[in-house]
Order: C-alpha cells, then sequence, then structure tokens
C-alpha cells in the first residue's frame, strides 16, 4: 500500500509521467481504431468468399490474430484473405512490441525505481529528529566529521541539490536528503529550527548565501563555515555564521609549531583546563637506552609517557618501551611538571633551527609568516613564478623534486622539512625524497585525505597533520563545548562523559589501557581537572575521562563503552 500510495503521488507531481500517460492514452486511441478497421475489413473480405459470420466473431477474429494466437478456427480460402491475415499479424505484432514495453516501463518498472530511489534520498527529514548536525557539501573535513558525530552518538544529515548525488552518497552508508541550498522550504524540511549547527564549507559566495538563507529559519542555530580568504571572514559573520574557520592560517601555525630543535626540551603542542601536551625529542639526552619503567618519569616529575613517536610511527608506550635515539616522547603534565622535566633533561644552547617549505600556497605562506614570528629561518620553494611577490629573497623557484632546487634552499643544512602542496600523491613522492636525502631531518607533512596519512609516515615523515582532522576537531569542539585536541594525524587528545560501566572502578581494574590502547591523561570533575589520575582511586560519576589514542584505540573505545 506504501508503494502504491508513493506511485500515485509520484504521477501526480510529475510533468513528464502525465505526458507519458497521454501517449498512452493515445496508443490505445490508435489500437481501438486499427481493430474496428479490421473487424470491418474482415466481413467484407468473409461476404466476398461467401461467409457469413457476427460483428463479435469479427472482433474475436482481428484479436486473436493481432495477438499473434492464431488459434485457426476462422480463416480465409482466397489470397485477398491471406494477405490481410498477414498484414494484420504483421501489425498486431509491432504494435505489441511497443505498447506492452512501454506500458511496463514508464508504468511499473520506471515508476518503482524513482520510488526506490526517493526513498534512499528523502527530500524532508522526520518531523520528531533533533539535535543533529546539517551539512552542505560531502568533502574530506565532512568525512572527518561525520566520524566524529558518530563517535559521539550525534545524528546528522548531509544536504545536495541532485537526486544522483544523494543516492551515490547514500549507497556509501552517508545519511543524506535533496534539497538546493538557497530555498528556506530546504532549511524547514530538514528541521533546522531543531538542528544542532549547521556546518557549510563550500566555497565563500556560497557559504554566505546559505548562512542568509538559514537565518530565515532559524536565528539562533549556530552555523559554522570556512573562509578561504582572510577577507570573507567579516562576510560570512555578517551573513549570520557564529564560527568562520581560517583552515589555512590554522594548519600552517600548526605545522610552524612543530619546528623545534631537538634540544631534549618540551615542545608545547596544547592544552586542555590546564593539562599541558607537548613533545620531547629524546637525541642526545640520558633517556636513550633505557626503558620507560627504569626512567620513572611519573614518580620524579608527574608527568605522563601518553605514547612514543619514532620516526612517524606511534606506539602507546609501556614499561618495557626502550627509548631510541629517534624517539619523541609524548608528555602530559602540568606546565610546572613540564618545566621540571626541561630542567632534568633540557640542554642549554639550542642549535640553530632552519625549516625548508615546499609550496608557496596558501598554507606554505602561512607556515612562512608564523616562522618569522618565531624569528626561525626558512625558505620557501615555489613552482610557479607568478606566485612569487616580487623582491621576495626567501623564496627558490623551481620543482622541489629537483635536487639542485632543493640545494638552493638549503635542505643540507636545514633542521625542518615542511611539505605543504595540496596533493597527497605529491606529498607522498617529496616526502620520501626528502627522507633519502635527509635520513636526519624532521619532516612534517600536509594530508588532504585522512587515509593517507599512512602512507605519508611509511614515507618518511615525522608529523602529518591535515585540514581534514583540524576541521572537524574544531567544529565538535563547538558543538559540544569540549576541547578536541589534535595532536597529529590520526592521534587526538578527547574529552567524554565517564561510561556508566566505569563509575566506582579504579583505573587499574577498568584496564581501559590493556583492553583499547587509550590512555587516560586527566579526569575532570565540576571544572577541576586531576591530571595524571591515581589508578586507585574509583572514577567518580558525572565526570570526564580525557584521553590520548590514535584512530584504532579510539574506535575500540568507543565500541566497548558507547
Amino acid at each position: 500500500m506504501k508503494t502504491l500510495t508513493a506511485l500515485v503521488s509520484a504521477y501526480v507531481r510529475s510533468r513528464r509521467r502525465r505526458s507519458n500517460l497521454n501517449t498512452l492514452g493515445g496508443l490505445l486511441g490508435l489500437l481501438v481504431v486499427m481493430i474496428v478497421v479490421y473487424s470491418a475489413a474482415f466481413h467484407w473480405l468473409m461476404a466476398y468468399e461467401g461467409q457469413q459470420h457476427s460483428w463479435l466473431t469479427g472482433f474475436y477474429w482481428t484479436m486473436v490474430s493481432m495477438s499473434t494466437l492464431g488459434f485457426g478456427d476462422i480463416t480465409f480460402s482466397s489470397d485477398a484473405g491471406r494477405m490481410f491475415s498477414v498484414l494484420v499479424l504483421t501489425t498486431g505484432t509491432i504494435y505489441l512490441l511497443i505498447l506492452l514495453p512501454f506500458t511496463f516501463i514508464q508504468f511499473f518498472y520506471a515508476p518503482w525505481l524513482e520510488a526506490r530511489d526517493e526513498a534512499r534520498a528523502p527530500r524532508a527529514l522526520p518531523e520528531d529528529i533533533a539535535g543533529h548536525v546539517l551539512l552542505t557539501s560531502y568533502g574530506a573535513i565532512e568525512t572527518a566529521l561525520i566520524h566524529r558525530l558518530t563517535q559521539f552518538g550525534t545524528g546528522y544529515c548531509v544536504i545536495v541539490p541532485e537526486s544522483a548525488e544523494a543516492i551515490a552518497l547514500f549507497d556509501k552508508g552517508v545519511r543524506v536528503m535533496v534539497g538546493t541550498h538557497d530555498d528556506p522550504a530546504t532549511y524547514q524540511r530538514a528541521r533546522l529550527e531543531r538542528a544542532a549547527m549547521l556546518v557549510t564549507l563550500g566555497a565563500d559566495t556560497a557559504s554566505t548565501n546559505v548562512a542568509m538563507t538559514a537565518r530565515e529559519v532559524s536565528a539562533d542555530v549556530p552555523i559554522v563555515a570556512r573562509a578561504h580568504v582572510p577577507a570573507a571572514v567579516d562576510i560570512l559573520k555578517l551573513a549570520g555564521c557564529d564560527l568562520v574557520l581560517q583552515l589555512d592560517d590554522l594548519l600552517g601555525r600548526m605545522m610552524a609549531r612543530r619546528v623545534f630543535a631537538r634540544t631534549g626540551r618540551t615542545h608545547f603542542i596544547g592544552e586542555i583546563d590546564g593539562l599541558c601536551i607537548a613533545e620531547a625529542a629524546a637525541v642526545g639526552t640520558p633517556l636513550v637506552g633505557h626503558t620507560l619503567r627504569d626512567l620513572r618519569l611519573r614518580e620524579r616529575f608527574n608527568v605522563t609517557v601518553g605514547g612514543v613517536w619514532e620516526r612517524g610511527h606511534y606506539t602507546l608506550g609501556g614499561p618495557d618501551t626502550e627509548v631510541s635515539a629517534d624517539a619523541v616522547l609524548l608528555l602530559a603534565g602540568t606546565r610546572e611538571q613540564l618545566e621540571a622535566y626541561d630542567r632534568e633533561f633540557g640542554r642549554e644552547g639550542a642549535t640553530e633551527v632552519s625549516a625548508v617549505i615546499i609550496g608557496g600556497g596558501r598554507v606554505g605562506r602561512a607556515v612562512a609568516r608564523a616562522l618569522r614570528e618565531q624569528g626561525v629561518e626558512h625558505r620557501v620553494i615555489e613552482k610557479f613564478a607568478a606566485r612569487v611577490p616580487a623582491g621576495d629573497s626567501r623564496t627558490v623557484v623551481g620543482d622541489a623534486a629537483d635536487f639542485d632546487v632543493l640545494e638552493r634552499a638549503g635542505i643540507e643544512r636545514a633542521s625542518a622539512v615542511i611539505v605543504t602542496t595540496h596533493e597527497d600523491d605529491m606529498n607522498v613522492y617529496l616526502t620520501l625524497y626528502c627522507r633519502r636525502l635527509r635520513p636526519d631531518v624532521l619532516i612534517l607533512s600536509r594530508a588532504t585525505l585522512e587515509r593517507n596519512s599512512v602512507t605519508l609516515h611509511r614515507a618518511g615523515a615525522d608529523v602529518v597533520l591535515s585540514y581534514s582532522a583540524m576541521g572537524a576537531n574544531a567544529i565538535v569542539n563547538r558543538l559540544r563545548d569540549s576541547s578536541l585536541l589534535l595532536v597529529a594525524e590520526g592521534l587526538d587528545v578527547a574529552t567524554v562523559p565517564v561510561p556508566a560501566s566505569l563509575v566506582g572502578k579504579t583505573l587499574q581494574q577498568s584496564r581501559i589501557r590493556l583492553d583499547t590502547g587509550i590512555s587516560v591523561l586527566a579526569i575532570r570533575q565540576d571544572g577541576v581537572m586531576q591530571i595524571n589520575p591515581d589508578v586507585d582511586v574509583p572514577i567518580p560519576a558525572a565526570a570526564e575521562l580525557v584521553l590520548l589514542g590514535d584512530r584504532e584505540a579510539e574506535a575500540r573505545f568507543f565500541q566497548k563503552y558507547r
């Protein structure tokens, strides 16, 4: 019944289907005319041969002949009658080949396919839906955001203007809705007034239109947009956006912060309510050659070793993990605790830091600006001379795959190489090339698609950062009013409510680290952060856990404690 109703509704709405009905009516009318003419001719020819039959018999013979049944109970004896039989049979066969397929395809098969596709690509969300996130496009950032929303149990829907695109996304497992972005009715059908957030990350002009259209439906729902150029920030805010992300600048500054001299001192990454996350290279320090158990960093400085980076490979780290010269420790603690660590293992007289930036696009220029602010010597390699400002002495024009260009940029003496092009294939290629040229250099690489981060690490990148993870984290932070810190591509610090099954258990009893690979860095309750909590103290209710882990560990945690 539901399918029949959908079909009838589809016929009423579609002008093309109404046209098909007119065509079918014409074909049936022609069929009636042919049957009448053939029946009359049947009577005339039968009378010519001296046979008498009723009009019903003439109709019967015509239908039997045109349908190719040919019972043979009524036949002509003259050549003219036989020629007439051939004509009726031929036209009947041709007509059946036209009428039956047309009727079946246009009025049964095609409507069934379209009704099925319409169910896969709805034009409205359920009336009782609430607390969902609406997205106006689907790309790398949206993919990472959807992954995050799914982990935290938040509903979402991607609004696309074309049914074909919606069906393709639906087949990938993405929740979609069909609607034009510049129509207020679209956002009414998407229940915008009850949504938790609207995210529009398309072109600046398109996002401006989306924001102004959405504000006609709801004046309160938070709207997040992305500005591709700095001048668009104010315009998007005037259009009604609450948060405007400048991802090029954010990514560039984040990459620039990771350029540090390997002096054993901690390098600050981020902070969550007093909990500081930092990195510290082990090269040249007494840490090398010892296990984490022997070093007793928690007992001596009350800092937690959240994991160990080694040539881009992250491991959780355990008491028996031996610190190599290539290791970079991921540390968590207060600023005072990290300063105590620096006094013990940091070396004075830092080596000079310099960087080679490959790619002079928006991200590359953002990295260069941040490094200038830090007073770090650097050179930018840009392939296209037209992009280089006149009088820019810090930019080397040429192909970074050319050794002479890299040599002119100073790769032989650089302490860091930052690969910032927007093509992941090129970034993998250049990362591998630079790693072979300089096995000891720090390499930071940009990834557009999250799935390519593993390949970039294998190519030799020490740190991989991307738009997708950074943008998704910024949006989730605004949505949940929480702190989600991107340490590197695929590695995050997140805050989650304490699962009911963990309340009252100690960290040692819960076996979170052993079962999921997640490190609990702190417990936050009533706005108070308990950093490096005692493993023997019960976990309180109505609190939050501050977790550190990679994507696989996060998936195991959410699956176990959802």
